[in-house]
């Protein structure tokens, strides 16, 4: 019983977007952004969630931020990129097809760009797409404020991080409900 838009822990990707050093540096609002994206790879790893992370042309845009690479799993894929959606980068769509699951969660940056190229190609090809307005973030505030609105528009699921975590816990009598919930002090 549930509503299929509700997110499940057993059919839920955490995909991380460009969350890079150079990038983050121009952000006012990268810290609160990497703060939740840790909060959900937390979660993630608690939870058995895959987690996939993308890196934007890295050479030029530095490496993932530290904040985040701690926090990753063992053998997690990195996946380096020079097209705008994730979907381009080798390896990224053959990852997410062999996890076998159809709920996409996608924080990172930004949001106007990357974010919203990945999420409107993810939907066209069958997958429950949800953006996490509070973890992806853009240089311009507007950018992100209409980049929400348009893939909402487009079917896109726009939603924020405490709602993520609680509809993967589904229960406060879940297992890890009471460490899970610890992370949002």
């Amino acid at each position: 019983m549930g509503n299929p838009v509700l997110l499940s822990a057993a059919d839920s990707v955490l995909v991380i977007v460009d969350v890079q050093t150079k990038l983050t540096a121009v952000m006012a609002e990268a810290t609160s952004m990497c703060t939740r994206a840790v909060v959900l790879l937390e979660a993630a790893q608690r939870l058995a969630i895959p987690v996939l992370v993308t890196e934007q042309f890295p050479q030029g845009l530095g490496r993932t931020e530290r904040v985040i690479l701690a926090k990753l799993p063992e053998f997690t894929p990195i996946f380096d990129k020079t097209a705008f959606s994730c979907c381009a980068a080798r390896g990224f769509s053959e990852a997410l097809q062999a996890s076998g699951r159809k709920q996409i969660v996608l924080v990172g940056v930004e949001a106007h760009i990357c974010v919203l190229q990945t999420a409107l190609e993810l939907l066209s090809v069958g997958y429950q797409v949800q953006v996490v307005e509070d973890a992806v973030c853009s240089r311009n505030p507007n950018h992100k404020l209409y980049a929400l609105k348009r893939l909402s528009q487009q079917g896109v699921i726009v939603t924020n991080y405490e709602s993520v975590l609680f509809e993967w816990l589904r229960d406060a009598a879940h297992l890890e409900f009471k460490a899970l919930s610890r992370l949002l002090r």
